[in-house]
C-alpha cells in the first residue's frame, strides 16, 4: 500500500498505458470529450442492448501477455463438465416438466481461478485499478457505487473453452461483467445473450423457456475480437457462449464487479464453476443481491 501511494501521476498513467490504449480511449482523463463521448456511446448502447462493446481496448502487447498466462497455469485449470439450468441451481421435481428451473443443459468448460493468478498478472493489475472501476461505473450510469468482487475464486478468472467445450443459457449471480477476449476460437465460441431478459421484480420463465426452446427472437449476437472489451449486465440478461471447435482454444479474461462487495457465488456454483467452495461461500450464501432464483 505504501509503494502504491509513492507512485506518482505520471508513472501511474504510464502503467495504465502499458495495459488500455489510452490513445485512443484515455480513461485516466474522465472529463476529456473523448472520454465523455465513449461513456455517452456505452450508456446508449447497454440502454438499448444491454451490453456495449469497445473495439482494441486491451493493447496487443497485454493481450499477449495474458495468454501466456493462461498457456502457463493450464496445469491448474479446473475443468468440469456438468448439467445445469439457468440458474445454477438443482432440479425442482415439484414444478412441471418444461419449466426453465427443470431444465438442465451439458457444459464443460474451464476456468483459471481468481486466486491463483500471478503476481504480476495484467488481468490482477487491470482488475486492480480505479480508473477501469470509475470508468465500467460510469458506463452503466448507476446511481450508487460498483465494487470488485469479494469472491475469491470468481472475481477476475479467466474463461477457457477447447474443441468440443459449451457453456450454455445462464444468469450471472453478479450485477456487471467486464468480458477481455484473449484468444479467439478457431471456429464458434460466439457470445449470444438476451438484453434484460429478466428483471429483480420479474423472473419472467414463459420467454425464458421460449428462448431455451430455441426461440431466437430475443436472441443477440457479439462477435468479440482479442482486445475487445464488453460490459454487460449478466445478472438480467440470460446468455451463453456457442459450442467452440478447432485446435484453438477461446480464452476470455472476466473482471467482475457488483453493488454490494459482500456478497459471493453461492457455494454450489462455486463448486460448478471452480471446483471448490471456500469457507467464505458458505458464511456469506444469505447474503444475496436481490430476491431472484439463482
Amino acid at each position: 500500500m505504501t509503494q502504491a501511494l509513492n507512485i506518482t501521476p505520471e508513472v501511474a498513467v504510464s502503467t495504465l498505458n502499458e495495459l488500455i490504449d489510452l490513445d485512443r480511449y484515455p480513461i485516466h482523463d474522465p472529463d476529456s470529450e473523448v472520454t465523455r463521448a465513449l461513456i455517452a456511446q456505452c450508456r446508449a448502447e447497454l440502454d438499448a442492448v444491454g451490453c456495449c462493446c469497445i473495439a482494441n481496448f486491451v493493447r496487443p502487447q497485454s493481450i499477449a501477455r495474458m495468454q501466456a498466462e493462461i498457456e502457463r497455469k493450464r496445469p491448474d485449470i479446473y475443468w468440469s463438465q456438468d448439467s445445469h439450468n439457468p440458474y445454477m441451481r438443482q432440479d425442482d421435481p415439484s414444478l412441471p416438466e418444461g419449466h426453465p428451473k427443470r431444465a438442465f443443459q451439458r457444459r464443460s468448460s474451464g476456468f483459471v481461478n481468481s486466486d491463483i493468478l500471478e503476481e504480476d498478472s495484467d488481468l490482477r493489475r487491470l482488475y486492480d485499478r480505479e480508473e477501469l472501476l470509475q470508468f465500467v461505473s460510469e458506463c452503466l450510469g448507476v446511481t450508487r457505487p460498483i465494487y470488485r468482487w469479494s469472491d475469491p475464486l470468481g472475481c477476475s478468472p479467466y474463461s477457457v473453452m477447447d474443441d468440443g467445450n459449451y457453456f450454455p443459457w445462464h444468469f450471472d449471480g453478479n450485477e456487471f461483467t467486464v468480458s477481455i477476449l484473449v484468444q479467439q476460437a478457431d471456429k464458434g465460441g460466439v457470445f449470444e445473450y438476451c438484453p434484460d431478459l429478466r428483471t429483480p421484480e420479474n423472473e419472467n420463465f414463459d420467454q425464458v423457456a421460449d428462448v431455451l426452446k430455441g426461440d431466437c427472437g430475443p436472441v443477440h449476437t457479439l462477435d468479440l475480437k482479442p482486445g475487445d472489451l464488453q460490459i454487460f449486465k449478466g445478472r438480467f440478461s440470460m446468455h451463453r457462449v456457442t459450442p467452440v471447435e478447432g485446435s484453438r482454444p477461446r480464452y476470455i479474461a472476466l473482471p467482475t464487479y457488483v453493488y454490494d462487495p459482500e456478497t459471493v457465488n453461492r457455494p454450489e456454483r462455486a463448486k460448478q464453476f471452480y471446483g471448490r467452495a471456500m469457507p467464505i461461500h458458505y458464511e456469506r450464501e444469505a447474503l444475496r443481491p436481490d430476491t431472484l432464483t439463482d
